[in-house]
């Protein structure tokens, strides 16, 4: 062994020098990097791709069969299947499918938008051009020099300038979609009518009409007729979203919930009677009672 091997056997090792911990970013740090100017200069650079992504699916000649063959009254179950799924995503405080839900949304948009570009109609451009338009004027307190106290004198601003786009509105429930699901209708429809002072006070004049109505369906269902109950029932419904409506909570949702609550005892149910060797039509409805209100309890202590 050469001394100069000797000498450097015989050196005390340096100790390997410890990796500085990575800090992790605060979500104040990270929001303003997702909010950056340069952020958004990717947002725009990746919105293009995307765009000429779906014009080459769409190319003649070459393009994807399937994509070429769509139109836009064929794909429009897609958004709205699209926009649900979106929303159970949001529901599901899931960020990750959240922005893969939104994506797939988003793509509804691009598909429509390149559909009618190549029927002549319009394109992307048109789209996003009347959006950023009609932000702009909607919001003079931003983009002008209105002066507004609160969000509810933004609101009243936003109808007044709404109603001087829309000439063929008249009434303030004009705007509401046909589409919508009823639940959702009737929300739209009192929140339109509020902004009009066509309200309650407060919330106790909501449940008022609400026990008011639960007496005329009680009537209704003693005298057995059927025009009435179907009347009565829907009276009702509405008096629940006017509720809900005062307490900011969405009728839809909350109902969605609930439905996923049902659901989920409902199975655990099953599964106990199961597990127990036996089904659901043997056991009494006492029986399958006294398990659903052990599920229940055990909810209420979580």
């Amino acid at each position: 062994m050469s001394s100069s091997s000797k000498s450097a056997s015989r050196r005390p090792r340096r100790a390997a020098a410890k990796a500085a911990p990575r800090k992790k970013s605060s979500p104040k740090s990270a929001a303003a990097k997702l909010a950056s100017p340069a952020a958004r200069r990717k947002g725009v650079a990746e919105l293009a791709r995307l765009l000429d992504i779906m014009a080459r699916l769409r190319r003649p000649g070459d393009g994807c069969p399937w994509d070429l063959e769509q139109t836009l009254d064929t794909i429009k179950p897609n958004l709205i299947e699209e926009a649900y799924e979106a929303l159970d995503a949001m529901e599901s405080g899931n960020r990750a499918h959240l922005t893969e839900e939104l994506g797939d949304l988003l793509l509804q948009i691009v598909f429509q938008a390149q559909i009618a570009a190549q029927e002549g109609s319009f394109n992307f451009a048109d789209v996003a051009k009347g959006i950023s338009e009609k932000l702009i004027r909607r919001h003079p307190h931003i983009f002008g020099d209105v002066k507004v106290a609160d969000s509810k004198e933004v609101l009243r601003n936003w109808d007044a300038i709404k109603k001087t786009e829309k000439k063929a509105r008249i009434s303030a429930l004009d705007g509401i979609p046909k589409h919508v699901p009823p639940l959702h209708r009737a929300y739209q429809a009192q929140k339109l009518a509020a902004r009009v002072g066509f309200d309650w006070s407060d919330v106790s004049g909501a449940f008022q009409k609400l026990e008011e109505e639960i007496g005329e369906l009680r009537e209704a269902l003693a005298a057995k007729n059927r025009k009435h109950i179907v009347e009565e029932i829907g009276d009702l419904l509405f008096s629940v979203v006017n509720v809900a409506r005062f307490a900011k909570v969405d009728p839809a949702y909350a109902l969605e919930l609930t439905n996923a609550k049902f659901i989920r005892r409902f199975r655990a149910v099953e599964d106990e009677i199961v597990a127990g060797g036996r089904r659901m039509k043997d056991c009494t409805l006492a029986e399958m009672d006294a398990i659903w209100d052990k599920i229940r309890a055990a909810d209420k202590r979580r």
